[in-house]
C-alpha cells in the first residue's frame, strides 16, 4: 500500500470516527447520559440532562428524551409522539419520598380541580411505585410517555402503565412545568 493510500484511509477512518455518534456523549454528575434512546416504536434523541439537587443533596440525574430537539416546553407538553424520561438515582430513595416528591410536583403545576381528575390516574401511578418499593443508589426509573399512556420502568422491567395522555402531560410538568420541581433542572432538560 502506498504513503497515499494509507493517508487517505487513515483520513476516512478519523472522520467516521469524529461524526459517528456517541452512545454515552454526555455526562452529568459522573452519569453517563445516552444520546439516544429507542422506545419500543420511535427512536428519541437526547433534548437534554442535568441533576436534581434537593438542599444540599444530589437526587438523581434525570434525561428528557423527544423525537426531535426543541426549547418549546409546550411542544413536548402536548406531543402525542413518544417522549421519554429517565432517572437515574444518586442516593437511596425510600418509596414515600419518591411518591411524595413526585405528587409534590403535580401539586405544584396544577389546581385542586385538575388534580381531582386526574386523582385515579395518580393513585395508580403511586401504587406501581410503591410496588418498586424503596429505591437504592445506581437505580434508573424510566418513563415513556405515548399518547396512549405513560409506561413505568424500573432497572430495566417493566411496571407498570397509566391509560391516557393527560396523565403523561401532567407528569411531565414535574419537570418542565411552569413551576418544575428544580428550575436548573428544567434549563438542561430543555436544552439550556
Amino acid at each position: 500500500m502506498t504513503r497515499l493510500a494509507s493517508l487517505i484511509i487513515a483520513a476516512a477512518i478519523a472522520t467516521v470516527a469524529a461524526t459517528a455518534p456517541l452512545a454515552n456523549a454526555a455526562e452529568v454528575a459522573g452519569v453517563k447520559v445516552d444520546e439516544t434512546a429507542r422506545t419500543a416504536t420511535t427512536d428519541l434523541v437526547l433534548n437534554g440532562a442535568g441533576l436534581r439537587k434537593k438542599l444540599f443533596f444530589k437526587v438523581y440525574v434525570a434525561a428528557l428524551y423527544v423525537p426531535r430537539k426543541t426549547g418549546n416546553t409546550g411542544e413536548i407538553l402536548d406531543s402525542r409522539e413518544p417522549r421519554r424520561v429517565t432517572l437515574q438515582l444518586l442516593r437511596d430513595l425510600d418509596a414515600d419520598s419518591f411518591v411524595g416528591a413526585l405528587k409534590e410536583g403535580l401539586r405544584l403545576n396544577h389546581s385542586d380541580s385538575e388534580l381531582a381528575v386526574l386523582k385515579q390516574d395518580i393513585d395508580q401511578f403511586e401504587l406501581i411505585m410503591r410496588k418498586v418499593g424503596n429505591a437504592k443508589e445506581g437505580d434508573r426509573v424510566v418513563l415513556d410517555f405515548t399518547a396512549d399512556g405513560t409506561a413505568v420502568g424500573f432497572n430495566g422491567l417493566a411496571r407498570g402503565n397509566i391509560a391516557g395522555a393527560a396523565f403523561g402531560r401532567a407528569l411531565l410538568k414535574v419537570w418542565i412545568g411552569d413551576k418544575p420541581v428544580d428550575p436548573e433542572l428544567k434549563r438542561a432538560l430543555m436544552g439550556g
